[in-house]
C-alpha cells in the first residue's frame, strides 16, 4: 500500500495530533517489504514523544532516543510507518474512547465504538489506512477492538515478543500483539516479532469453554457455533468444559486488583504531583487503583497462579480452547456509563482467562450481527503462537456469517 495514498484515506481520530511528521521508511528488502503499519502511541520512535493516550504524560517526557524495539524490528524487516495511533489514556479501559483525543472511528460498525486500549490501531487497519499496526494488550487491548472491528488480533505468549521501549500497564499481563485485515500478514508479523521458546505441536484437541459462551449474548453465542459447524472439516471435533468451575467472576477480580496495584507502582508518583486532568471513567479506575494495597495484591497473586495452573493443564499442547472473544457487538458510542461499565465488566470475564495464564490468544473475524463484526477466539499453550497463526490462515475461507439480532442492540 502505498503510504501517500494511506495517509489520504486516514479515519477520523486514529493518529494522535503529535503524529510522525513523516513515514519511517523500512529496509528495502525483508518478510514485511513493502507493507505500511501504524504504531499505538506507546511505543517509542526515535525523536517523537511517546504519549500514551495524556497529553501531559506526553509533554513531561522528552522526545524518544531510540525506537522501541517492536518497532525497529518491523522497520528492519521491511514495513514503513506511517504514524502513531490513538489509545486509551494509559490504557486503562476496552471501549477505545479518549477524552483528549477523541474516539476512533470504528469502519466496519459506524455509530459504535472500536474498543480498546488500541483503538487507533485497529480503526486504521480496519480503515484500509495500513496493512498492519502494533497494539499491547494487558485486559484484553488488542483482542477486544480485533473482534469489534473485525480483523484478526493476537496476545501472544507472555514475554515472547520484547517490549523494550514501550510504555507499561500491568507487566504481570503485558504483551504486545498485532492486527491485519488478511490472515497472510498477520502470520508473517508473527515471523518478524516472536521470540523465545516455541512450542510446535499439531492441533489434535480443541474445547468449547461452555462458561465463557454462557457469558456472550445468544446471537453471539449462535454466530459463534455456526461458524465452528462450518469450519469443522479444518478443525478437531468439539468437546465442552468449563474452564473455571467457581466462576469467571474470582477471576475478573483477581485480574483487576493485580492491574491496578501495578499500574499504580508505575504512574501513580506522576499522577499524585502533576495531577493530570484524566478522561471519565480513567479517573475513577486510578482513584481504585491507588487504593489497592499490597496485601491485596499478594491475594490476589496466589489465586493467579492456581487460575493459571487450571487453564495451562487444560491447554496442553495440542488442545485448543474456543471462547468468544467479546459477549457482544461493539457498544453504540453514546452508550450509557452504565451500559459500557457492563460491557467491561463482561469482557473482563472472558480476556482475563489468557492474562492470568499468560496464554496465546487469536482472534478471528467470524461472521456479522446486524452488519457488526463478531469475533472467534482460540487459546494454545504456552509458546503455541504459531500454531494459532497457522489456524488463521487455514480457516481464513470460512467465515462471512451474516445474521440479524434476534433483540435490538444497546
Amino acid at each position: 500500500m502505498n503510504s501517500v495514498a494511506a495517509k489520504s484515506r486516514r479515519p477520523r481520530a486514529a493518529f494522535v495530533p503529535h503524529d510522525l511528521v513523516g513515514p519511517l521508511k523500512g529496509a528495502a528488502s525483508g518478510p514485511l517489504a513493502g507493507l505500511t503499519a501504524a504504531v499505538k502511541d506507546m511505543y517509542d520512535i526515535a525523536g517523537a514523544r511517546t504519549g500514551g493516550g495524556n497529553p501531559e504524560w506526553l509533554l513531561a517526557h522528552p522526545p524518544a532516543a531510540a525506537n522501541a524495539r517492536a518497532v525497529q524490528k518491523i522497520l528492519d524487516a521491511g514495513a514503513t510507518v506511517i504514524g502513531k495511533t490513538v489509545c486509551d489514556e494509559f490504557f486503562f479501559s476496552v471501549t477505545g474512547a479518549n477524552a483528549h483525543y477523541g474516539t476512533p472511528l470504528n469502519p466496519r460498525a459506524p455509530g459504535r465504538l472500536p474498543g480498546g486500549s488500541s483503538s487507533g490501531s485497529a480503526s486504521a487497519t480496519a480503515s484500509g489506512a495500513c496493512d498492519f499496526a502494533l497494539g499491547s494488550d494487558t485486559g484484553g487491548s488488542v483482542r477486544v477492538p480485533a473482534a469489534l472491528c473485525g480483523l484478526y488480533g493476537i496476545r501472544p505468549t507472555h514475554g515472547r515478543v520484547d517490549l523494550s521501549g514501550a510504555m507499561p500497564m500491568a507487566p504481570s499481563f503485558d504483551v504486545a500483539g498485532w492486527f491485519a485485515s488478511g490472515p497472510g500478514v498477520f502470520r508473517s508479523i508473527g515471523q518478524v516479532l516472536l521470540e523465545g521458546d516455541r512450542r510446535a505441536a499439531p492441533i489434535s484437541r480443541m474445547i468449547l469453554l461452555d462458561d465463557a459462551l454462557a457469558e456472550a449474548d445468544s446471537e453471539v453465542a449462535a454466530l459463534l457455533q455456526a461458524f465452528l459447524a462450518d469450519a469443522a472439516d479444518h478443525l478437531p471435533k468439539p468437546e465442552h468444559a468449563r474452564i473455571a468451575p467457581q466462576g469467571l467472576d474470582p477471576w475478573r477480580e483477581c485480574f483487576r486488583v493485580i492491574q491496578g496495584r501495578e499500574i499504580w507502582s508505575i504512574y501513580g508518583e506522576f499522577i499524585t504531583r502533576q495531577r493530570p486532568r484524566l478522561g471519565p471513567g480513567i479517573k475513577e479506575r486510578m482513584e481504585y487503583a491507588a487504593k489497592v494495597s499490597e496485601r491485596e495484591a499478594e491475594t490476589a497473586r496466589r489465586e493467579q497462579m492456581r487460575a493459571r495452573e487450571q487453564v495451562r493443564e487444560m491447554a496442553a499442547p495440542g488442545t485448543i480452547l474456543a471462547l468468544p472473544t467479546a459477549p457482544s457487538i461493539a457498544p453504540l458510542i453514546d452508550a450509557s456509563t452504565e451500559a459500557l461499565d457492563s460491557f467491561r465488566s463482561r469482557v473482563m470475564r472472558l480476556t482475563s482467562i489468557a492474562g492470568l495464564s499468560g496464554l496465546p490468544q487469536i482472534t478471528l473475524p467470524a461472521g456479522t450481527i446486524d452488519g457488526c463484526p463478531v469475533g472467534l477466539s482460540f487459546i494454545a499453550w504456552s509458546g503455541g503462537d504459531e500454531a494459532l497463526l497457522d489456524l488463521a490462515f487455514g480457516l481464513a475461507k470460512h467465515g462471512g456469517i451474516e445474521r440479524q439480532g434476534d433483540r435490538p442492540h444497546r
